[in-house]
């Protein structure tokens, strides 16, 4: 607008239009009680004066702000943007908008916990992989307004997430199933708020070892900093220094799967020719690097979500205890392959289901 024009009001719009203020009211609002051609008439005076209603007027009558909150502890991972634009189209297409706070350290979770902005600034919370307190948890049951827990179950609450148990149980029979027996697990620490996903995908590698009849070594399973190159780096040197090394590698992230991957390889060990490895999530990168990975959908995620939350938000007495799971799979690619012939007989290769 040209410095020193005013904005125009709904009296302006009441007008051009040739009605009265509360019509124009009305018919913003998208109110039932409008003609069709008064609404016409109204829609194009409102166009013609680039007029719109602010949002905060609008709440102070329907009550809503038309807005989704998402609480999430980081924007650089590739599965939270992922999730977001699924939650960004479904709720374009309800005439919603999308505020999202990212809470990335103990600062600034304590300053929402305390403040709880969303409370006045959207209709409904989506919270990302946050392992909450007792407390947390609390202040959000009384926010008085839906609250959906993405990537993670929550007894009690609505919860969108995938199996992470079932999946990491797949891609460890996988690597059974191919006649490995010695399976190295690597987890990542300082995970940003994705910690409930790493537990469920260890307990998923555990279990599909103990029904395979193998004993769980504390020495195969190695910890490194998300996102840090040197640490897998030291990760995957702990485990070919063992007396055993493993002949398989199963790691929590794609991400992490391929720092594994380009250490091997600088140290001459062929993939998958000596060792095997998986990956988790079907980042792009897996694709490049062509890695074997149990995928999972972070798009549909946030669709589901975003449903979830809408319809909690019409239908305020809906079920408030709902959980969507979705499916998980694997995905074969040229990082896997049956170990070393040395190193383990064929009659020693019973076949595991994978579902």
């Amino acid at each position: 607008m040209p410095p020193g024009q005013r904005h125009p009001t709904m009296a302006d719009v009441a007008e051009r239009a040739g009605v009265s203020t509360s019509t124009v009211s009305r018919t913003l609002r998208g109110l039932s009680t409008v003609s069709p051609e008064v609404r016409a008439r109204v829609e194009r005076a409102a166009r013609e004066l680039n007029f719109a209603v602010s949002r905060h007027a609008a709440s102070l009558v329907t009550g809503r702000t038309c807005s989704v909150a998402v609480l999430v502890p980081t924007l650089s991972s590739w599965f939270v943007g992922a999730a977001l634009s699924g939650l960004a189209l479904v709720l374009r297409a309800a005439g919603m908008e999308l505020t999202v706070y990212v809470i990335p350290g103990m600062a600034e979770r304590t300053a929402f916990f305390e403040r709880l902005p969303a409370r006045r600034n959207a209709d409904a919370l989506l919270v990302f992989s946050f392992d909450l307190t007792e407390e947390e948890t609390a202040r959000l049951d009384g926010l008085g307004m839906p609250v959906v827990y993405v990537s993670q179950h929550v007894d009690g609450r609505p919860s969108v997430y995938v199996d992470d148990v079932a999946g990491a149980l797949r891609g460890t029979r996988h690597l059974l199933n191919l006649g490995h027996r010695r399976i190295a697990y690597v987890r990542t620490v300082g995970t940003g708020g994705f910690s409930f996903s790493s537990q469920e995908r260890l307990v998923g590698y555990r279990q599909a070892l103990t029904e395979a009849g193998l004993p769980l070594d504390d020495d195969l399973v190695v910890a490194t900093p998300a996102g840090d190159k040197r640490g897998a780096a030291e990760a995957v040197g702990r485990l070919l220094g063992l007396r055993e090394p493993p002949t398989a590698v199963f790691a929590e992230q794609d991400e992490v799967a391929v720092a594994v991957i380009w250490t091997l390889r600088a140290t001459r060990v062929e993939v998958p020719g000596q060792v095997s490895v998986v990956g988790f999530d079907d980042q792009p990168v897996a694709q490049w690097f062509d890695l074997t990975t149990v995928a999972q959908s972070p798009s549909a995620i946030g669709r589901e979500a975003g449903e979830m939350a809408l319809s909690l938000v019409n239908d305020p007495g809906g079920d408030r205890e709902r959980h969507v799971v979705l499916p998980t799979h694997v995905i074969p690619r040229t990082t896997t392959a049956p170990p070393p012939a040395a190193r383990i007989a064929p009659e020693e290769l019973p076949q595991l289901p994978l579902g």
